[in-house]
């Protein structure tokens, strides 16, 4: 069950040491432009910037070797591709050497993210599933990896926000 992509990203989360990188308003301007949608030509961009085209693309490129742009991906929607239930499962583990461990074995699709969190859980889970059967699912398999001790899980009536981090 152990998915060697999420253990690689967890790990390097865990053991690189982030820094932070000095953005000024044009880097700042750009970013938020592209997280609004990453689809935009490096002429577009240069417009709504006052730059030329190959002046955005060498900032672009500088932010991606630095590490402040992750990548550009598409955002979908979950109720398009089937998955309208939205919850968020906190998982009790036996001990924080535990979480880890099961933290890196899930390589699940409902999953969108997994976080170690302070308080009575060790893991914070995003998933995102068809219906109620396959959250039922979901949970039994959860269950089934030692380490586990129990799990709470909020469901999501709606939505009001969500987004990634600002770029201001």
């Amino acid at each position: 069950m152990l998915n060697r992509n999420i253990t690689e990203d967890m790990n390097g989360i865990q053991n690189k040491p982030r820094t932070h990188h000095k953005l000024d308003e044009v880097d700042r301007t750009l970013l938020g432009l592209l997280s609004q949608d990453c689809s935009q030509s490096y002429t577009q961009l240069g417009e709504k910037l006052h730059l030329s085209a190959p002046a955005v693309h060498e900032r672009v490129k500088r932010m991606k070797r630095q590490g402040v742009i992750l990548a550009s991906v598409a955002k979908l929607d979950a109720v398009s591709l089937g998955r309208p239930l939205l919850c968020f499962i906190q998982v009790v583990t036996n001990s924080i050497a535990r979480t880890r461990d099961i933290a890196a074995q899930t390589d699940l699709p409902d999953v969108e993210e997994i976080h170690t969190v302070t308080g009575d859980c060790g893991l914070l889970m995003k998933v995102r599933t068809r219906d109620m059967k396959s959250l039922e699912a979901l949970l039994a398999t959860i269950h089934s990896i030692d380490g586990v001790s129990g799990t709470r899980t909020q469901m999501v009536l709606s939505t009001l926000m969500e987004r990634g981090p600002s770029a201001v």
